[in-house]
């Protein structure tokens, strides 16, 4: 077999790996996630999530959500340079993060259990 047609060959097996590996990856990350409905319950309950993206307790606390943690109400506290504090932060004097803000302006500072984060907005967690 000529080398240029092998070459081909190889190429388009490559590329269409590529593809059906992108395929695969895209559709795992649209499937619903099993805290989906928890996470938007969370969210239509007045709670703010403060947290930082250099924070590995906030790492922490997303990745119990897993895919879910998209709908999470999230907001990012640390400047991209990571020495500073946002304004929208600063206003709320967040001090630590995670930090869990509630509608009754109660606040939680750490990770929070999935099953605490269920007793204080009355969320069902699932099963």
């Amino acid at each position: 077999m000529d080398k240029k047609i092998l070459t081909w060959i190889i190429g388009i097996v490559v590329i269409v790996g590529i593809g059906v590996g992108v395929y695969f990856w895209v559709q795992q990350q649209n499937a619903p996630g099993k805290y989906d409905a928890f996470a938007k319950c969370i969210a239509s309950k007045g709670v703010t999530f403060y947290g930082a993206f250099w924070c590995p307790h906030c790492q922490d606390q997303k990745a119990m959500f897993g895919s879910s943690a998209k709908y999470l109400p999230y907001v990012e506290c640390s400047t991209p340079d990571s020495n500073g504090q946002t304004p929208v932060c600063q206003q709320a004097s967040i001090q630590g993060y995670p930090t869990w803000q509630f509608a009754d302006k109660t606040r939680q500072e750490g990770e929070m259990s999935l099953q605490d984060l269920a007793k204080k907005t009355g969320c069902a967690l699932p099963q």
